[in-house]
């Protein structure tokens, strides 16, 4: 783990690795201000607010591009003003460093 996570590229995760231990998820965690994690150490969240809805949807396209780029993709709520995206690397159920990878360049794309 280095201190530019953001700096890093997704690799393809094909399973059979176990997912973070919530003490692994831990070390990871100050890296990725505003996010949290949720369900035992399972899923990164983090909500973000926006002035009205385009700003929303221009948000969410960023975020789209960027998961296709990495071929690792969020699940993503939005609407008018906000949008909530929540990461997990589903082949081994909970989180991996692409998760946090992810995250930090989401926050990029945020401004924060």
């Amino acid at each position: 783990m280095t201190d530019s996570i953001a700096q890093k590229t997704c690799t393809p995760c094909r399973g059979g690795v176990p997912p973070l231990t919530p003490e692994e998820t831990a070390t990871y965690l100050p890296q990725i201000p505003g996010w949290e994690l949720q369900d035992d150490s399972r899923w990164l969240r983090r909500d973000f607010k926006f002035a009205d809805f385009r700003g929303s949807q221009a948000f969410v396209d960023e975020v789209g591009r960027l998961a296709e780029e990495e071929g690792h993709h969020p699940d993503i709520c939005f609407g008018w003003g906000y949008a909530t995206v929540s990461l997990q690397t589903h082949k081994i159920k909970g989180l991996h460093e692409n998760d946090f990878i992810m995250a930090a360049k989401i926050n990029q794309i945020a401004g924060s």
